[in-house]
């Protein structure tokens, strides 16, 4: 079968280096899961060093022509393609509540989506790897200070211990992206539970973060803190100057009041 085009709707870029596909399945660590599904595998330039694994191994893919392809090509994957849209398809279908990692070389258009969707499968995803356009990939690992640092940063750090492992160049992929590629590892933390509730922590993040260049008194107007807890010197203080630790005690301390 020929090769598959790329399709500039569908945000793909194939990577053609090999030493790059297998650097990054050698990312995985394997431990505590014995599934990993892979996401835009394309023409499974990466798939074929996960296939090589102690792991059963799972693609998920929305273009019907890198499908068959696959199908044509990998016979060990037989019935383990998934021709189906990660962002909107229930993995139980085929995990059925157990835990699995995930990894791909990920659609610049829908990477942080698909981190997102992540974080809501978290209590199912132990082990999480890839590759991002390499801001996308830095912004998730960034500690507090930076002015990279934001929603992503936190929201997936409260979770996962984030790495950024290394620089992809663009002359490996085809077509060749317009910016290098990143690629990083999560591994989910050993009590990944907040002491806070996990919606208004999601909700105190996005909203200090929608205006970052202002203080926390004046982002978090809209939610109509108590005057007595906005003296709280923290708020003083802008999003970006607080690490993820500190999210949960403020969001700890809204409860507290009562929110």
């Amino acid at each position: 079968m020929e090769k598959v085009k790329a399709k500039k709707h569908l945000g793909q870029h194939f990577l053609k280096d090999e030493s790059v596909a297998k650097a990054i399945a050698d990312t995985l660590k394997l431990e505590g899961y014995e599934d990993v599904l892979e996401i835009g595998p394309g023409m499974g330039v990466l798939t074929k060093y996960l296939l090589e694994k102690p792991i059963n191994t799972y693609v998920i893919e929305i273009d019907t022509e890198s499908v068959d392809y696959l199908d044509a090509n990998y016979p060990k994957l037989r019935g383990k393609i998934i021709s189906k849209d990660f962002l909107k398809y229930d993995v139980n279908e085929v995990f059925g509540g157990k835990q699995f990692a995930i990894i791909g070389n990920f659609p610049y258009n829908i990477s942080t989506q698909i981190v997102f969707r992540t974080l809501e499968l978290r209590h199912q995803i132990p082990e999480f790897a890839g590759m991002f356009q390499k801001e996308v990939a830095e912004r998730i690992c960034e500690k507090k200070g930076s002015k990279t640092y934001g929603i992503l940063s936190v929201l997936a750090q409260a979770f996962y211990d984030a790495e950024y492992l290394f620089t992809v160049d663009e002359h490996v992929f085809i077509p060749p992206p317009k910016v290098k590629s990143g690629v990083l590892r999560l591994r989910r933390k050993q009590d990944f539970s907040l002491p806070c509730g996990e919606k208004l922590f999601f909700t105190v993040v996005k909203t200090a973060f929608q205006q970052r260049r202002k203080t926390l008194r004046n982002s978090l107007k809209t939610l109509n803190l108590s005057d007595s807890l906005r003296e709280d010197e923290v708020f003083n203080l802008r999003p970006e100057q607080l690490s993820v630790e500190q999210f949960i005690a403020l969001t700890q301390k809204i409860e507290a009041d009562g929110f």
